[in-house]
């Protein structure tokens, strides 16, 4: 027979009363019994004894213990289809998917069975927040990105841009995108606008997209693209200066990261567009159960004027100036404005050249396309077809090999290809390439020379040695020559 520590009190006590140190309502009153209660106990323990004090409940099943079918069953459930989940979103998953209805406290202890595979997870202290700042549905959002795993193992990691109501914590907006661009936060703001309208401030941290922090390097009034368009939509902007400033947008992707993989991973989801398409239903439900009322019935959110053009405010927009011969360049692009009296009185002002997430590119003068022509400065030659002419054909042998060494990278910050996915271009230049400025008529003799071995050795004339390469003169002003390259073979 074993007996606990309580039990041993209470033998001790009774004993107490048997002998007459202790009186009935004294021992109650240690007990935390009635008075009833410990008669019983006393007649108890005279009849049997420190047995009679012992639980008869120990080592009996309880009444309240699930039938052995239903307990197999959600073990095996668990095992099959929820075994990293955490007890609270087990047993939401068993009421809603297989008709199992089990009290939290229960799941708990359940999931945590032997061969489950689901695991409790430690409780953590709570500790007293911040009082709400916004008191208002729409007064103020946080947004921020979360790069993580979402599809797991299935596809590449991306981002979620996540929008949270600061009064609500109810979920606004859910993006996928291949990462955190000012472009994907155009895109997830016109949802956000066309689903709710304009917020009274947006929230965020001092990410590159939301915050400048070297002012000289933007041009004129040193915000960014996001801040300029939210300046023309009348949206106020807040940068916090930690992650613990912005905690419910902090809080809100730590519970994605568990709900939203899981809840992509049952329903099979692997795309970054098949994401978007379930985001409102999942918004739905999570609001459901996680959403709080606010302290004001107040909605905060304004509708969109009809001189508000998305397409327009949502672009990146950036100043150049137009030169003499009526030209501006962007991207490495040259733009070709049409000879008319009305763009020579542009000459030496600024115009803004629109860059749309399409890849659509404007050049605009007071919001007023301006039709041009492109010229683009590292558009390559094809060779095409066979050339009978065979000087012809070497000389553009010679181009090929000389585009071969070329920096034909864009710039570094174009928006629609990092929109897309596409690795920011580094400043410094790769190995073996040089921009389109610095190639040299030494570059251009060597080629020829290369050709020229290459050519002797297709026809048989000995293994002819390379010729030796020049070496590269780093300084401009001493890598000027007058001599011209030869490009006879």
């Amino acid at each position: 027979m074993t007996i606990s520590m309580n039990e041993l009190q209470r033998v001790k006590i009774i004993e107490a009363v048997l002998e007459g140190r202790l009186s009935g309502v004294r021992a109650a009153d240690q007990l935390g019994l009635s008075e009833r209660q410990v008669s019983r106990l006393r007649r108890r323990f005279e009849a049997l004894g420190a047995a009679g004090l012992v639980s008869a409940k120990r080592g009996r099943p309880s009444n309240r213990q699930l039938p052995v079918d239903v307990r197999a069953r959600v073990i095996a459930i668990i095992r099959e289809r929820y075994a990293d989940f955490g007890p609270t979103l087990a047993r939401e998953k068993l009421h809603e998917c297989h008709g199992i209805l089990l009290a939290k406290e229960r799941c708990g202890n359940g999931c945590t069975m032997p061969g489950s595979g689901c695991r409790a997870r430690s409780v953590r202290r709570r500790c007293t927040s911040r009082a709400t700042v916004a008191r208002a549905y729409g007064e103020l959002i946080q947004i921020d990105g979360s790069d993580h795993h979402w599809f797991e193992k299935r596809a590449p990691a991306c981002t979620l841009l996540v929008f949270v109501d600061d009064a609500t914590s109810r979920l606004m907006a859910l993006h996928f995108t291949a990462t955190e661009s000012t472009f994907s936060y155009f895109e997830a703001l016109s949802k956000y606008l066309d689903s709710h309208g304009k917020p009274v401030a947006f929230y965020s941290d001092k990410a590159s997209v939301f915050y400048v922090k070297k002012r000289s390097e933007t041009a004129g009034k040193g915000v960014t693209q996001f801040g300029r368009a939210l300046y023309e939509l009348n949206i106020e902007t807040f940068c916090a200066n930690s992650s613990q400033a912005k905690g419910r947008v902090e809080r809100a992707n730590g519970t994605l990261q568990d709900r939203l993989v899981k809840e992509l991973r049952l329903r099979g989801i692997s795309t970054r567009e098949a994401a978007n398409a379930y985001a409102p239903s999942f918004i739905v439900d999570f609001n459901r159960r996680f959403a709080k009322p606010p302290a004001s019935d107040y909605n905060a959110h304004r509708p969109l004027r009809d001189d508000e053009d998305l397409r327009q405010i949502l672009a990146y927009r950036v100043p150049r100036k137009v030169t003499n011969s009526l030209t501006v360049q962007y991207d490495r692009v040259m733009y070709l404005l049409e000879d008319t009296a009305v763009n020579r009185r542009l000459i030496h002002e600024y115009v803004e050249v629109v860059e749309y997430p399409d890849g659509v590119i404007e050049v605009q003068a007071d919001r007023t396309v301006l039709p041009h022509t492109e010229y683009d400065r590292i558009t390559k030659i094809d060779q095409g077809a066979e050339i009978d002419n065979k000087r012809l054909a070497s000389a553009l042998e010679v181009v090929r090999q000389v585009q071969a060494i070329r920096d034909d990278r864009r710039a570094a910050g174009s928006p629609s290809r990092t929109h897309i996915g596409e690795a920011v271009r580094a400043k410094k230049a790769l190995v073996g390439l040089k921009k389109q400025r610095a190639i040299e008529v030494a570059d251009l003799n060597q080629a020829v020379l290369d050709i020229s071995a290459k050519e002797v050795r297709e026809r048989g004339g000995g293994c002819a040695a390379p010729p030796p390469k020049h070496k590269q003169n780093t300084n401009r002003t001493k890598a000027k020559t007058t001599s011209k390259p030869d490009i006879s073979i």
